[in-house]
């Protein structure tokens, strides 16, 4: 039997993004339970009959917002989460309209968000070998060469499948976050963490299986591996200015002002003298090797401290309250335990 969350009066939505689904997008509309109060679809002008046949569901949960132009999934996502919040709802789920996010999840994605323990919730589909291996060859390529870029980028090093779609936010965080500005296309799940990151919202894994049927896959192994690292080195430069020179100034702030500029120097001046000394045949002194040494030696050694401090500094403290008054008096007495310790 599936697990039905109690929910205490909060509303909890599913925002569903759909281009070309028309073959699976009546399975999973029918297939999320009735617990979910609203399901919003945004049909990103598919081609298709996608949007005629989430009419012909007539199910009253179910809120059409139809595209002009298609705009991605980042796009139909922005549509979706602004919806959400106009009607209020107290946590929102992502679920991609291809049928590939199973529903019996819903409750577990849930439950950490009522009790004010995460944040957010992330699907991971690599807690164990069998689901792995359900994985098409293409994605795991794909996915691990995103992986590691993503959790250096967003900060979020805990997290062991950053790529993975199937996310659930609750609405203080969404409110945080300047929707109009995600990324479209597929660059929106990455672009989503780095500002979760930014903000400092918890974010916890939820042990999914992988769910794969006859539909083919858009996952571009060259567009991952070549078009994601130049946006995800700017998403961890954006996220390194915000979290640690405007939000905040600790001691990762002064090994990156510290070491950068000594390792760039050492590693100019160092370039620069070998090139001088190499077109006169000549040898370096010691003390002039040292002194391009030195700079790269001490920058290196702040920066990776820098990297340590901000892997150990993974968020831990949920932004917002339990939705469940249970949680709400557990967390209480604990504060009060330790208050009067």
């Amino acid at each position: 039997m599936t697990h039905v969350p109690s929910l205490e009066g909060a509303k909890v939505g599913v925002v569903v993004p759909a281009f070309r689904v028309a073959p699976q997008i009546e399975s999973v509309i029918r297939g999320i339970p009735s617990w979910v109060q609203t399901i919003i679809v945004v049909e990103d002008k598919s081609p298709d009959d996608t949007a005629a046949r989430v009419e012909k569901l007539a199910d009253p949960r179910v809120v059409l917002i139809r595209h002009a132009e298609n705009q991605g999934v980042g796009g139909a996502m922005r549509s979706g989460f602004q919806e959400a919040l106009r009607r209020k709802l107290d946590i929102v789920v992502k679920m991609d309209g291809d049928d590939q996010m199973d529903p019996a999840h819903l409750a577990a994605f849930v439950e950490p968000l009522l009790d004010g323990d995460a944040d957010v919730t992330k699907g991971n589909r690599y807690h164990s070998p069998n689901s792995l291996a359900a994985m098409p060859k293409v994605r795991v390529i794909g996915n691990a060469g995103l992986t590691f870029m993503v959790k250096a980028a967003s900060g979020y090093w805990a997290n062991f499948d950053p790529a993975n779609g199937y996310v659930a936010l609750r609405r203080e965080v969404l409110e945080r976050l300047q929707i109009d500005k995600l990324p479209s296309r597929y660059f929106f799940e990455s672009g989503l963490l780095i500002e979760l990151g930014i903000v400092r919202a918890v974010v916890r894994d939820v042990p999914i299986d992988a769910r794969y049927g006859d539909e083919h896959s858009s996952l571009s192994i060259t567009k991952t591996l070549f078009g994601f690292p130049p946006r995800l080195f700017a998403g961890l430069l954006k996220r390194i200015f915000w979290r640690y020179f405007v939000y905040d100034f600790s001691a990762v702030s002064i090994f990156v002002l510290l070491g950068l500029p000594l390792f760039l120097f050492g590693s100019v001046f160092g370039a620069w003298l070998w090139y001088s000394y190499a077109t006169k045949q000549q040898f370096a002194s010691a003390g002039m090797v040292m002194f391009a040494a030195m700079p790269i030696i001490l920058g290196f050694q702040m920066l990776l401290q820098a990297i340590v401090l901000d892997v150990t500094g993974v968020p831990r403290f949920p932004l917002c309250e339990p939705l469940r008054e249970s949680a709400r008096a557990v967390k209480e007495a604990r504060s009060h335990a330790r208050g009067a310790d």
